[in-house]
């Protein structure tokens, strides 16, 4: 049997399923199935993403038997609707539009009405009997193809719609006459003439070849590559092509356009949700060219359309279970739907669906549970304006995506990239957002747009990427690309705003945010995550602040308590100087007696706040020059402040000065020649575990010798922290459990962990400096080259955000073998930057660690990254 290129759909046939998604793309896929389930779809074809292959392998073209294939299902469109392609009478038009199996922004945009040229538009004027809607299908048609297919850039057709349309006094596209669009036509071919050197393609069959080389084509474009590389997919075969039946939204008061959700996408709430338009086609709703209407409108504007609507999205929402993304149009009182989709939508949006379905029984607990993506989580945390500050509101607009927003304005997606390269907070400024932008969207804390409604490119985008967004916003005019005025006041680039995406506010100036609330949902959300992973979840905290912190969102302990950030506070500074001052172990002993009470504080803090709960605390880990002062105007202020030479304070920073300090003096060869400092911290240690276990807390204390490399190292150590601890035992006639640990951060620590395992109790993977040592990365200086890498292709992402799996990940596999053969007891988890990162959490359970450690902020992201990866391995 030959291999199958192009699927046709329609009401009497259908080749393909939704099961065939990576075939034919999400939107081929989909609109088989709504075929499949009765719903009024106009016929096409789909050509698969396999044919995407073939393009590129085959020199940028079609094989001769995908064009056969296409011949054949044209034939048999123009069989099904009893007309052709570019007949002079009564033409067939059709839509392009690319589809992949991921929803795409970053691909190519829709091409519709194609099939008119300068003989068909006549016939379509006959048969619609309206001259003007099949000379503005014209227009329309060569706008689209000119920017999508021959690259001439949107903008240049957009100042020939303008100059005539301010020529004429006129505001909307819809009151041009039909003289003004053939005006405008002719203005249209005589650009592409310039641009091109070819005249604009009469060809039917001509412009459809080169729509789909287009869509194809895009594939690759820069800004697909982005959105790919941004959101780390990967794998697909490439994109499908849709090739559909036109029908004309734009036919009158009994005809319109729609784009509608079965529930809010940004609250979650279950109510029919979205815009429609009379007389449009269907980017007239998402472009922001005309404001659109509540779709509750509907049920007065057309009662039988609207419950028409309803009954359809009852269908899809069912069979899909899941929230769906519609697309309509309305032909002269017939409803036709263009695409269903699972719909982007936020976070507080996605664990109310979730919550919301798994309670009217549409779904399961665990198909609730991998609903929400890992990443989705970050946006609950999205900081909210401070309600205790007084503000005027300057303006207002739609509230597409909620969360709060501060940053000095730009105009451009490329000057939101290049200054938040900078470290810039920015609010990106536009009239409407296009796929273009994707780049600047990704850069930016928030989104202003002048026009637009809750379904434009922006409003989606935004919410798809957790951005805070408010578009529509009428009071604001653009003037050029330097500054805009909003509500009569000028604003230019760098200029501060804030956003509120939860109200469609915007703001002049700084206000401060705060952390919001977490809800009931939220909390339901979690509680049935909790039921579901089977791996821990702890925090890296390094106060009792901190620490309440982690707690409240879930925490289940501390992974890792960096000792050192404790000493930066106040005057202990001081201490430590002293301490690192000091010419020999007497008078370091005594420097450190002032820490201590201060380190027994912090600890006995941390203990409340994890009460029950297990917490590691890392000895004291970085090179002592990084406690002094290396300018000579400090060094010169802290020896006035010490009572010191200047001249000695010099020698001793130069002494500590070191070629490389991430491989020098630090970690456990630090505690090795000054045993005084790892002592005094066991001794604040094991104190405040037994102050806090006299106020009735449970504590679980585990003390972790950072650094190891060799077992020697480790059992040196341990040995002073054993004999330290059984001191205040014996003094105090009490005791306490406790463990002695190591981090894991170091090659060669993974290839003898056996050894290591023999005396520890625990191992915690630092993939931070694991990561690069195994690289050979300075992580502080990485940052010049690694993006180069990622866009070349060199690295798949960057390894000190996501885990690589094929080097260090094969470390660590080694290091968990041979400490678990060594010790079956030994509890093993990751404390790095990666214990909040969804990938590297799924890698860590498939792995077989017991716990991970994040931020506190990112636990309920890596508490649902533990739930899934369970999940998937049950799958």
């Amino acid at each position: 049997m030959p291999k199958k290129y192009v699927y046709f759909f329609s009401k009497e046939k259908t080749d393909g399923t939704r099961d065939l998604k990576d075939l034919l793309g999400g939107k081929g896929a989909n609109l088989a199935e709504m075929c499949n389930l009765g719903l009024p779809i106009p016929p096409g074809f789909t050509l698969s993403s396999e044919v995407c292959e073939l393009f590129y392998e085959n020199d940028n073209q079609c094989p001769s038997e995908v064009v056969r294939e296409v011949d054949e299902n044209l034939r048999e469109l123009e069989k099904t609707n009893g007309k052709k392609l570019g007949d002079p009478d009564d033409p067939l038009l059709v839509s392009v539009r690319s589809g992949a199996a991921i929803s795409m922004p970053g691909m190519m945009d829709t091409v519709l009405n194609l099939g008119l040229n300068d003989q068909s538009v006549k016939g379509l004027a006959r048969q619609s009997r309206d001259a003007r809607f099949a000379t503005d299908s014209y227009r329309r048609f060569i706008q689209m193809f000119g920017d999508v297919v021959l690259g001439i850039p949107h903008g240049k057709f957009e100042e020939i719609l303008d100059y005539v349309k301010t020529e004429a006094d006129i505001r909307f596209d819809v009151d041009l006459s039909v003289d003004q669009l053939r005006n405008i036509i002719e203005r249209y071919k005589k650009l592409i003439r310039e641009e091109t050197g070819d005249h604009f393609p009469q060809d039917p069959q001509d412009q459809l070849w080169k729509s789909i080389h287009a869509v194809f084509g895009s594939w690759n474009n820069e800004r697909a590559i982005k959105y790919r590389q941004m959101n780390k997919i990967e794998g697909l075969r490439g994109t499908a092509v849709n090739i559909q039946t036109m029908v004309f939204g734009n036919l009158g008061k009994d005809s319109g356009t729609g784009v509608t959700f079965s529930r809010n996408p940004s609250t979650g709430e279950n109510r029919y949700y979205g815009e429609y338009l009379i007389n449009a086609q269907g980017e007239d709703v998402v472009a922001g060219i005309r404001d659109p209407k509540d779709i509750a409108e509907l049920e007065k504007d057309n009662p039988v359309i609207y419950r028409e609507l309803l009954h359809y999205k009852k269908i899809l929402e069912e069979h899909y279970k899941d929230m769906q993304d519609m697309e309509f149009t309305i032909q002269r009182g017939t409803l036709y739907f263009l695409q269903t989709r699972t719909g982007k939508r936020t976070a507080p949006a996605a664990i109310k669906i979730a919550i919301d379905m798994l309670e009217e029984g549409l779904i399961n607990r665990e198909e609730a549970v991998m609903r929400v993506a890992p990443d989705q989580l970050d946006q609950l945390l999205h900081p909210a304006i401070d309600p205790d500050q007084e503000y005027s509101v300057l303006a207002r607009g739609l509230p597409a995506s909620p969360g709060a927003a501060v940053g000095r304005i730009v105009f451009s997606a490329q000057a939101a990239e290049q200054q938040a390269g900078k470290g810039e907070q920015v609010i990106l400024v536009r009239k409407e957002t296009s796929p273009e932008d994707i780049g600047g969207m990704d850069a930016a804390q928030g989104i202003l747009t002048s026009t637009g409604g809750m379904t434009s490119h922006a409003a989606v985008v935004a919410r798809g990427m957790g951005k805070c967004c408010v578009v529509g916003c009428q009071q604001m005019v653009i003037r050029d690309s330097s500054h805009c005025e909003i509500s009569g006041k000028t604003y230019r680039e760098g200029d501060y705003l804030t956003l509120d995406g939860t109200k469609g506010e915007v703001i002049d100036g700084q206000l401060k945010l705060k952390t919001p609330e977490i809800s009931d949902d939220f909390q339901k959300f979690i509680h049935i995550i909790n039921e579901t992973k089977d791996m821990g979840v702890r925090t890296n905290a390094d106060t009792p602040k901190d620490s309440a912190v982690a707690r409240k969102f879930g925490a289940e302990g501390i992974g890792l308590c960096r000792t050192e950030h404790m000493f930066f506070e106040g005057d202990r500074i001081d201490a430590v100087r002293e301490m690192i001052l000091s010419a020999d172990t007497r008078g370091r002993e005594k420097a450190l007696a002032k820490i201590l009470p201060m380190q027994v504080e912090d600890f006995e803090g941390i203990f409340k706040a994890m009460d029950g709960l297990p917490v590691t605390i890392r000895l004291l880990d970085p090179p002592l020059h990084e406690f002094l002062p290396h300018q000579d105007s400090e060094i010169e202020e802290l020896a006035r402040t010490m009572h010191v030479d200047p001249r000695r304070l010099q020698e001793k920073v130069n002494s500590l000065k070191e070629l490389n300090p991430m491989l020098g003096h630090r970690g456990c060869r630090l505690a090795i020649t000054y045993p005084e400092i790892a002592r005094m911290q066991t001794r604040a240690i094991i104190e405040a575990a037994l102050k806090a276990q006299n106020e009735g807390i449970r504590v679980f204390p585990e003390i972790m010798i950072p650094l190891t490399g060799t077992e020697t190292e480790f059992n040196y150590l341990k040995k002073i922290i054993e004999e330290e601890i059984q001191g205040i035992f014996d003094r105090g006639k009490t005791d306490i459990e406790y463990k002695i640990g190591t981090m894991i951060e170091i090659p060669r620590a993974c290839l003898v962990a056996d050894r290591i395992a023999a005396a520890a109790e625990f191992f915690s993977f630092g993939t931070n400096d694991l990561t690069q040592m195994t690289f050979g990365y300075s992580r502080d200086d990485a940052g010049v080259f690694l993006p180069d890498y990622i866009s070349k292709g060199i690295l798949p992402r960057d390894p000190f955000q996501v885990l690589d799996t094929e080097g260090v990940g094969k470390l660590v596999k080694i290091a968990l073998e041979k400490g678990r053969g060594q010790n079956p007891h030994l509890k093993v988890g990751i404390c790095g930057e990666h214990g909040g990162e969804p990938a590297s959490v799924e890698f860590c359970y498939q792995a077989g660690m017991d716990y991970v450690s994040c931020s506190p902020y990112r636990v309920p992201i890596a508490k649902l990254a533990a739930a899934q990866a369970r999940i998937k391995k049950q799958r």
